[in-house]
């Protein structure tokens, strides 16, 4: 019996996976588990005050939407990747406005310190803020790491901005970092106010690590510490 020939339609199909496949090669999940990190960001905004927003709290969580739904329709539903140029560029205007929105609620509630609040008004939104902090630091760190994750990707996973424990000797197993490893380091950035057992390599890594530090370090200094000395 003859095998029948794929018709056109399947070819170009196929064709069109192959492509969406190769645009998408880091792994799809941990692209997932990173957009599900910076919609969590929305989600601690909506539970801060109004005090320390100074915009409605549903905003942020709208504009993530905005920035975050080209990728997925274009893949979804058109069959293929949005160029690269383009993804990269929505990816750092998203992070714009995430670190925007943090060092703004930052600053507006480092200034109602000296005014009337209690200990318990100001440790909440502290720590859903101390939370923000380590989740788009997180982010920044998975997308900045050797020029973001498809080219981590075609690299091999070779040490860049940052050298994993598991990159030692070249990254001889071919090990991938995802995104909770890139969580996991923004975690003890912002708790030990210095790296653990993942090294900075680049100048902009180690610029990263310090704009977190500074940030937690205010948060819990001068926060949280004040906050407890209130109660």
């Amino acid at each position: 019996m003859r095998t029948r020939e794929p018709t056109d339609t399947a070819r170009g199909a196929g064709q069109r996976a192959s492509e969406l496949g190769r645009e998408w090669a880091p792994d799809v999940q941990q692209l997932v588990v990173a957009t599900a990190g910076a919609l969590l960001v929305g989600v601690l905004y909506l539970a801060l005050p109004s005090e320390v927003t100074r915009v409605p709290s549903w905003l942020l969580l709208v504009v993530e939407a905005l920035l975050l739904a080209p990728p997925f329709v274009a893949a979804l539903f058109l069959e293929r990747a949005l160029p690269y140029p383009m993804a990269r560029g929505l990816a750092f205007s998203l992070l714009a406005v995430l670190t925007a929105a943090l060092i703004g609620s930052v600053t507006l509630l480092v200034s109602q310190i000296g005014g009337h609040i209690t200990g318990r008004e100001l440790i909440r939104p502290a720590g859903l803020l101390w939370a923000s902090n380590v989740l788009v630091f997180a982010i920044w760190y998975w997308e900045t790491d050797g020029g973001g994750p498809r080219n981590r990707f075609a690299a091999g996973h070779q040490a860049a901005d940052f050298k994993f424990p598991q990159q030692d000797g070249g990254n001889p197993t071919g090990w991938a970092p995802g995104f909770v490893d890139y969580l996991f380091l923004a975690f003890c950035t912002a708790t030990a106010l210095s790296p653990a057992d993942t090294v900075p390599l680049a100048r902009r890594a180690k610029l990263l690590m310090m704009a977190e530090a500074v940030i937690s370090g205010l948060i819990l200094v001068l926060l949280i510490a004040r906050s407890v000395n209130i109660i």
